[in-house]
Formats: C-alpha cells, structure tokens, sequence
C-alpha cells in the first residue's frame, strides 16, 4: 500500500544570525512558519529506489535528501512530485525529507531519533513538526508559537542561491528576536516583523541583487503589508491579510518567475 505526505513550503518569517559554535554551525533565532503549497512524496514497501516528476524537476540533480530520509527508517520506493523550486530558501528538500519520514512512519516504521533527523539538515525538524516555531539554536530549538490568519505570496527570480556562500558572505551576527507576542491579525504581525531581522538577506543580494528587484516587487504590490527575503534566498515573500489580494499580487508579478499564492500555515 502506498501512502503520500505533503512537503510545504517552509518560511522564515525572521532570520536572525546570533552567532557560530566552535564546530562552524551557525546559531539562529527565527519565527518559521509554512504556506499551503508544496511538493508530495509518495512511498510504498520496496527496495530503494526514487522517482521525480513535476515542473522542477529538471533542476533537481545530485544526491537527494529523499533517500538519505529513507535510509534513515529502511528505504522504499519512493516517488517526488516537485512543485517548489530548488536552492529557493524555502525548504524544499528539507521539506521533501520530512514528507519522506512522515510517509514511511504511516506505514508503521519508527521515527529515527531527533540527532539523526537534525544530522539531514537544520530545517528537517521544524519541516517534519509542520507548525509554525520560533527556531533556535542550529535548528533543535522548536518552540511553538500561534500565527494569524495571513496569505503569502512566494516569489523565485529563477536563481538558485547557495546557503554556504551566504554564510560565508554575512556581515556578522546580531542580538536575537524580540519575543513574539500574540498577533491580533495579520497587520499587527507586519508591523512586529518590521522590528525584525532576516540577516541573511544583505548577504543574498551582493550575491544575486535580483532579490532586492524582487523585494520591491513585493512590496508594490496592492495589499502588501510587508515583504522580506525568506531563509537564504532568493525566494522572498509578501504577506497578505486575504486571499483575493494575495492572488491578484500573484498574477501582476512576472511571468517567467516561479510565484505562487497560498495561505499561511501555522
């Protein structure tokens, strides 16, 4: 029997760089939260193997966390759907790794323990927990926290970004998010998001400038109550108090990048 799991797309509402242990792993305070849109993994008994089709998947190459994930509870047959872009910022494998592990635990295998998860990427945790978190730590720290309802628009110039050249571009570290308060709607959470950080995104725009085009895009956009880079970029999100303004900024925005409309998730 085969059974699926929807990877969504992951978030970072703030990204703030506190600092780096003495093994080279960055340390991060971020509000992380996911969008109803994503890819699908689907899994059933077998030996290993995986498949992938959906419109990014031409752009998908190289070792797969899919089968790393796998591997971790047995291996399967598996098969990827691939809707978000890759190298985006916004979760994409990790959020295929976590799929992959909620998969395989419907078919009655365990959950490898919580090492073994963070050792496939710092956002596979907060990926397989699914809600939305202040993230701390190198991605272990998994606070709870609640969200409004919101809608987001997500925007990809087409341009991959790497996580290690950002890291290794970032102007230094910075104090840590302000405690998140309950938000009343989604305009009381812009305004608290403008009193924080995505220290990344600096980096990511001497790297790719496009991200700052597509920034003010975002921010143009009728309804818009706030905009920023998501996690290491490129994508960049807009955030949106209803669904009708979300799809209307969704469809002005160009045409050869990859957006997408969708409703934030907590």
């Amino acid at each position: 029997m085969a059974t699926d799991a929807f990877a969504r797309a992951k978030v970072n509402l703030t990204l703030h760089v506190t600092g780096r242990r003495a093994d080279g792993y960055h340390l991060l305070d971020s509000l992380v939260v996911f969008a109803g849109v994503g890819d699908s993994v689907t899994a059933q008994d077998g030996a290993m193997s995986l498949t992938v089709d959906g419109p990014e998947a031409q752009a998908l190459v190289g070792e797969n966390l899919v089968t790393r994930a796998a591997a971790l509870m047995g291996g399967a047959r598996l098969h990827l759907e691939k809707r978000l872009p890759v190298a985006s910022g916004i979760g994409g494998g990790s959020a295929d790794a976590a799929a992959t592990l909620r998969a395989l635990e419907r078919m009655g295998r365990p959950l490898p323990d919580p090492a073994a998860v963070l050792g496939l990427g710092a956002d596979v945790p907060v990926c397989l927990l699914g809600r939305a978190v202040r993230m701390t730590g190198v991605g272990e720290g998994l606070e709870p926290v609640a969200v409004p309802p919101a809608w987001l628009v997500l925007a990809n110039p087409r341009v991959a970004v790497s996580t290690p050249q950002v890291f290794r571009t970032l102007d230094g570290f910075g104090p840590p998010m302000p405690e998140v308060p309950a938000f009343a709607d989604a305009l009381a959470l812009a305004r608290w998001l403008h009193t924080t950080r995505n220290d990344m995104e600096p980096a990511a725009i001497r790297i790719a400038p496009v991200i700052a085009d597509v920034k003010a895009a975002l921010t143009a956009l009728p309804g818009c109550l706030f905009a920023r880079m998501s996690g290491s970029g490129a994508t960049c999100f807009g955030l949106f108090g209803t669904e009708a303004e979300a799809r209307a900024g969704a469809a002005a925005l160009p045409a050869e990048w990859w957006t997408a409309a969708a409703p934030m998730e907590g």
